[in-house]
């Protein structure tokens, strides 16, 4: 990226004044189509070609070489993509740079950016403007003014719940929602993640908000890195601290209430059951967005990203039913089908890849203590407003790639990662 486009994306806020700015210097960032405007909408000639040249033109993109199956007919998603989570080979997409409203899924970016900076214990008393600014409708966890909350609490309200609340809390810990927009979209950039543009970081719809299947399934892969993130991602429900409560002898209780993930790979639905090998990741829904959904799943020792934006088809759970069809695709195609293209590292870690620290963390997980136990296991406690049971989710280890792995420039190995076992 030039040098002065690099500087106004890392100074950029949500200002008027940086808005202007950018469409002035960078006019194709922000041609994004809405779906409510526009009901034929056609993704551009050209996009980006990060990842291959392949990936930068419109339309499918496959090569099913060696016997692999035929991609799934029913998928009706605007952009999606399919790519081995570890060696970060993109089996097959549809126009993947497309810059699409992210919804929700961008709360992806949000964790991966903000949860190295607060241990899990940290304790935030929530003041009125903490929660100023949120969107009409918004997706909520129940966050309360005047309520003290731990990081971990209202990291549960963002993964679980998609809490706008919970994410405005956070923000302003971090200095605000304008400091929290900059330091996304600075790391958006470490990620490589050129499709992005974040206006607010909870992924609520706003002019010129844009991200891209491709950058999406960037930031599940570095945030599948932290123990932390992974342990969120695949908590089916947990417990959240309700509203303090006075009776009429003075005495104060503080009841807490179940909340359950809203991914419903990972939790089911009356439509659709629990996807074999789910890991999480995160879905979205918004009027411009439609739904959007990244997910990461483990078969037989291989390891599965797919995104899925806007699905054309309008049926309940319509963008998870697409994201099931591409991963057994995925699954059956793995060791078939050539790639199209690949998943790029991080800038640093592509000049340097850092060896693992002593829990198999390649680079750590930050300041928090997330890293200390297994991720999601079968039961965890619940202290502290804690996470629940996380319903058959259990804690594997996928070999590290030793030695010489690490200098291969496009691999950057996934550790520990989750896997599903027999749901009890």
């Amino acid at each position: 990226m030039p040098a002065p486009k690099k500087a106004l994306r890392r100074s950029l806020t949500v200002t008027s004044a940086a808005l202007t700015a950018l469409a002035v210097l960078s006019p194709a960032a922000l041609a994004a189509p809405d779906p409510s405007t526009s009901p034929t909408p056609t993704p551009p000639a050209s996009m980006s070609t990060k990842g291959g040249a392949r990936l930068g033109k419109p339309g499918t993109q496959v090569d099913l070489a060696g016997g692999a199956p035929e991609l799934p007919k029913d998928i009706t998603a605007r952009s999606w993509i399919v790519a081995d989570a570890e060696s970060g080979d993109v089996l097959a997409a549809h126009n993947a740079h497309w810059r699409l409203a992210p919804a929700s899924t961008l709360k992806m970016l949000f964790a991966d950016t903000l949860l190295p900076k607060w241990p899990k214990t940290t304790e935030h008393k929530v003041a009125v403007s903490d929660l100023a600014g949120i969107g009409a409708g918004s997706s909520l966890v129940g966050v309360k003014e005047e309520e003290t909350y731990s990081v971990h609490d209202l990291w549960l309200g963002v993964f679980l719940r998609s809490g706008n609340d919970a994410v405005h809390v956070l923000s302003a810990m971090n200095g605000g929602v304008d400091q929290t927009v900059a330091d996304m979209n600075e790391h958006a950039e470490e990620l490589q993640a050129l499709d992005t543009n974040v206006v607010s970081p909870d992924g609520y719809d706003a002019p010129h908000q844009v991200s891209s299947a491709y950058d999406l399934t960037l930031f599940a892969r570095s945030g599948l890195q932290k123990k932390d993130f992974r342990e969120y991602a695949s908590t089916v429900r947990a417990k959240f601290p309700g509203q303090t409560e006075k009776d009429k002898k003075g005495k104060t209780t503080r009841k807490p209430f179940e909340i359950q993930n809203t991914n419903r790979l990972l939790s089911g639905d009356s439509d659709m059951d629990v996807y074999p090998g789910i890991a999480g990741v995160k879905n979205g829904n918004t009027t411009n967005a439609g739904a959007t959904f990244t997910g990461v799943a483990e078969r037989n020792g291989k390891v599965l990203l797919v995104t899925v934006m806007n699905p054309a088809k309008d049926e309940h759970n319509e963008v998870y039913k697409e994201t099931a069809r591409l991963f057994d695709w995925g699954f059956a195609a793995a060791g078939k089908a050539r790639p199209v293209g690949e998943l790029v590292r991080p800038m640093s870690a592509a000049q340097a890849s850092p060896a693992p620290d002593a829990s198999g963390e390649a680079g750590g997980t930050g300041s928090g203590d997330a890293g200390t136990k297994p991720v999601a296991g079968a039961t965890a406690s619940e202290g502290g407003g804690g996470v629940g049971v996380a319903a058959g989710i259990a804690a594997g280890v996928l070999a590290l790639l030793a030695g010489g792995a690490y200098l291969v420039n496009r691999r950057w190995p996934l550790p520990d990662l989750v896997r599903r076992r027999t749901r009890p």
